[in-house]
């Protein structure tokens, strides 16, 4: 009897945690694969994990930048931008500890097969970023805030002061394997979206 009692103090306290957050990101994810919103990834103060067998994006930028959106902290990222994105075989996942339970999973697949994931003004803060890149009419050394090419500055960045930064007319990233602290988009279309909550660890790579 003690046993089933602490059973049930465990999921109770999972459920507590877990289930507001789950249930919004399954509200927003069928809104997501039906039509294009406004969108955001991110778990606040927490790295997650991004992969894609291919993105092909048109007006590109890269800056560094604080991400100062997530847990009161400065966390020095490099911002990749896009005006316009189509990736094929999305993947993101978080893993979230949660007291007592131990870790849980959010794992989220899009544009699979014959679909597409489609964004415009899509920003990923990330600090560490494994691919197969070909950029088009690149320009290394301009300014974050100059460049005509991208998106420009994400809302609440702020650009590191003499960092680097390079635009190009378009790029094609395969393979691409990388750690973020945010995605957000302008627009966010998932078609074929898939959501899996799961316990332990379950992550993208």
């Amino acid at each position: 009897m003690e046993s089933l009692a602490r059973g049930g103090t465990r999921w109770k306290r999972f459920a507590v945690v877990m289930v507001p957050s789950v249930a919004a990101t399954a509200a927003i994810g069928v809104a997501l694969s039906q039509g294009a919103l406004a969108a955001s990834f991110n778990v606040s103060g927490q790295q997650f994990k991004v992969t894609a067998d291919r993105l092909d994006g048109k007006g590109f930028v890269q800056y560094g930048a604080l991400d100062t959106q997530h847990g009161g902290k400065n966390i020095p990222v490099a911002v990749s931008a896009f005006k316009n994105a189509k990736i094929k075989g999305l993947c993101q996942s978080v893993v979230i500890p949660v007291p007592v339970f131990g870790d849980v999973s959010l794992k989220l697949s899009a544009g699979n097969g014959d679909k597409q994931v489609e964004a415009k003004n899509l920003f990923i803060d990330l600090d560490q970023l494994d691919a197969d890149a070909t950029f088009r009419g690149i320009n290394i050394g301009v300014a974050a805030g100059d460049s005509t090419k991208g998106p420009g500055i994400k809302k609440g960045d702020k650009a590191l002061p003499g960092s680097f930064a390079q635009e190009a007319d378009s790029a094609t990233l395969t393979g691409v394997k990388q750690t973020a602290w945010a995605t957000s988009a302008g627009t966010f279309k998932l078609s074929g979206l898939s959501m899996k909550v799961s316990k332990g660890k379950n992550e993208c790579f």
